[in-house]
């Protein structure tokens, strides 16, 4: 897995967390135990401090950057395929879902559902324990049954996902290619 060193910061990664080999890690970086960091994910910390916390995952192809001070993924939270998050506060249990937004100095509170391709402005304060929709993430409402299922469960389906790519994954120099 790509992880770098800038000017003499340089990711610290727990021996029970699973990084993904092609996700990069750069900077002043902490992925605490069982956290999974998936494919293409780039985790760039050269202004300040981004941690992602105890049993957090996230997904393919998402992007995490941060200004000067921390950007906070919570325990157990999940940031779905293609997020960006930037500068802000992700709580504990929280699920940013797919191709969604979290801006500068933005919180979303404990176990929120932020919606696919939703965008969290910055500054916004998103409460705990309610669904964000929208662009800008305006519409804020109590989680539905089936909400509070992804927000249950998600964390420990991405945590034994990665036990499972941990062992079973295994780099081909080519492909196979069919007779």
């Amino acid at each position: 897995m790509p992880m770098f060193e800038f000017e003499g910061k340089r990711p610290s990664v727990h021996p029970e967390a699973w990084i993904a080999p092609t996700a990069t890690l750069v900077g002043d970086v902490v992925v605490e135990q069982g956290a999974s960091v998936w494919y293409g994910v780039v985790v760039r910390a050269d202004f300040g401090r981004i941690v992602i916390r105890e049993g957090a995952n996230v997904q393919d192809n998402s992007v995490l950057h941060v200004n000067d001070g921390v950007c906070e993924v919570g325990a157990n939270a999940t940031v779905g395929h293609s997020c960006i998050v930037h500068d802000c506060t992700v709580g504990e249990q929280a699920l940013i879902g797919n191709a969604a937004t979290v801006l500068d100095k933005a919180t979303v509170g404990a176990r929120t559902l932020v919606a696919a391709g939703a965008t969290v402005t910055p500054g916004t304060e998103v409460p705990s324990e309610v669904i964000a929709m929208g662009s800008p993430a305006k519409k804020f409402v109590p989680l539905t049954d089936s909400a509070r299922g992804w927000v249950d469960h998600n964390a420990a389906v991405y945590q034994e996902l990665a036990r499972r790519h941990a062992v079973g994954v295994e780099e081909l120099a080519e492909p196979d290619r069919p007779a």
